[in-house]
């Protein structure tokens, strides 16, 4: 039954009209890059949103426990008002990850957003009951809303761990990558200062000569799968031909996003005129 939900939610056409409007919203609201790298977690190299859902999180659940305890109502109050501070960044970082994001997972991120501002509103009236004397009422709500907030976090888990948003494409690929020194080409073969893609085993490798040194990458870029050997290399980094995301090709490190991640980097050596990589 709840495998159906999940698959209608993600065939709801019905919800695109309404998606592709906040879409053009959220990408006009954030427009300078910087700000974007900053929030798709590009600086860290590791998605921002998930780091920034612990604040609230964290606080709803200990209040959660306080109030099995209702000697400590005023340590509850002060905790839901940490978790209610700290939900718009979070939220502002998920949007701007769910803008870039295919369509199937948009409707999964909307629902995941929508059941996550309930969840919300019903926090927002418990600190106003605690705060107004109310206190049965403060909890009452905050328990109410602990359990919306547990159905957006199973969308959000479903939209991460399921429909693979916001984990690394790449990632994947490394563990397809011969364990052993595998030739991936001749040296000369490849052109000066120009990507280009080989196999190893069964993995597109990205391979970059600058002069007898060569820098190996997964291929396939870690936001969506991109081909990373497609795209140009601006600045000694390699931009993904689908979205735009920027690695440096010495070591993988993102510079910009939409991708969160860092590429993955495979030991590469020269012998004998040949090119071998093997993984990491």
């Amino acid at each position: 039954m709840l495998r159906q939900v999940l698959t209608r939610i993600e065939q709801a056409g019905a919800l695109d009209g309404a998606s592709d409007k906040l879409q053009t919203a959220v990408t006009s609201a954030v427009r300078p890059r910087t700000l974007r790298d900053v929030l798709h977690g590009s600086l860290l190299g590791h998605p921002l949103h998930p780091v920034l859902v612990q604040l609230p999180v964290g606080a709803f659940l200990s209040a959660a426990v306080l109030d099995l305890r209702p000697s400590r109502s005023d340590a509850s109050t002060a905790l839901i008002g940490v978790g209610l501070a700290g939900v718009l960044p979070a939220a502002v970082a998920g949007w701007v990850d769910w803008s870039e994001m295919t369509r199937d997972r948009r409707r999964i991120g909307l629902v995941h957003a929508a059941t996550n501002l309930v969840a919300t509103g019903l926090y927002a009236g418990s600190l106003i009951a605690r705060l107004t004397g109310r206190s049965k009422t403060g909890r009452a709500l905050s328990f109410a809303g602990l359990s919306v907030a547990g159905v957006g976090a199973f969308l959000g888990g479903h939209l991460s761990y399921a429909q693979g948003g916001g984990i690394s494409h790449a990632a994947p690929e490394v563990a397809r990558v011969p364990e052993e020194w595998t030739v991936a080409g001749s040296l000369a073969s490849l052109p000066e200062g120009e990507p280009v893609a080989r196999r190893a085993g069964d993995t597109a490798v990205l391979l970059f000569r600058e002069g007898d040194r060569v820098s190996a990458l997964i291929d396939r870029c870690s936001h969506e799968g991109g081909p990373l050997s497609e795209g140009p290399v601006v600045d000694g980094c390699v931009v993904c031909p689908w979205h735009g995301s920027t690695f440096r090709i010495n070591d993988g490190a993102v510079i910009h996003g939409p991708a969160g991640n860092d590429q993955p980097v495979l030991p590469v050596r020269v012998r004998d005129g040949m090119v071998e990589v093997r993984r990491p």
